[in-house]
């Protein structure tokens, strides 16, 4: 027998959904473009390290920022586990564990950040190294935080995956939508382990083009979340015949 299963809890774990995967989404590209790239000078440290000491309350922002993406990621994989527990609990928790790594991955890129503000002080107990080598130092710490984010990508795609999987077993979202999340999500997760293992793959594919397709389901998730809310599901469920 086909019934619904959807009750109040999912649809606004529904809406708590779509609100912080369309938030996160914002303060990530906001903090990453607008805030932490011009910042950076490709090839050259000590520039860098000009930008950041001149530009530091724009860092820290930053900073906040990434620590306010990893809190928001967090608020989504639980709405999601919500959504998502009665199709299968299973397979629920480990999306979200899977997109809790991930976030946790943020913390340490924001710990990155907080190193090469310090490595760039004027603590007395900086005043050992030469001005050259802090700059490297600091350097090196900011270059650490495109090492973590594709450390943690191949675990977003995973959640990401197994929670498109779910999406199309329940019905709740339309059937297309959710086949391309998993065709997208899978690809994610490929691009990502074969980047980690051929670092030169990206001048064969882009890495904007690894998660982009992924990024933009997450996106089209969120509205239909937002808006349309969820559709009754077709998970069949038994039930006993009167005698």
């Amino acid at each position: 027998m086909t019934i619904s299963t959807v009750d109040e809890s999912q649809r606004t774990a529904a809406k708590v959904a779509g609100f912080s995967c369309l938030f996160s989404m914002a303060i990530v590209v906001f903090a990453n473009y607008a805030l932490y790239n011009p910042l950076i000078v490709p090839g050259d440290a000590a520039e860098t390290a000009r930008n950041i000491v001149a530009h530091e309350t724009q860092l820290r922002i930053t900073a906040t920022c990434f620590l306010t993406y990893s809190a928001s990621v967090v608020v989504l994989l639980t709405a999601l586990y919500v959504i998502l527990k009665p199709v299968n609990r299973g397979l629920a928790l480990v999306g979200a564990l899977l997109r809790l790594v991930f976030a946790l991955l943020w913390l340490l890129t924001t710990l990155n950040l907080l190193s090469a503000l310090r490595l760039l002080g004027s603590a007395s107990y900086l005043q050992v190294f030469e001005a050259d080598r802090l700059q490297a130092l600091a350097r090196l710490h900011i270059a650490a935080n495109f090492d973590a984010y594709y450390v943690g990508l191949p675990f977003f795609g995973l959640a990401a995956t197994v929670c498109s999987y779910l999406w199309l077993k329940s019905n709740y979202i339309p059937k297309g939508l959710a086949v391309f999340g998993v065709i997208s999500s899978a690809w994610c997760v490929i691009c990502a382990f074969v980047f980690l293992i051929f670092p030169q793959f990206n001048k064969i594919v882009n890495d904007y083009w690894f998660d982009s397709p992924m990024a933009l389901f997450e996106m089209a998730l969120s509205f239909w979340l937002l808006f349309k809310g969820l559709r009754p599901s077709e998970i069949a469920e038994p039930v006993l015949e009167a005698i």
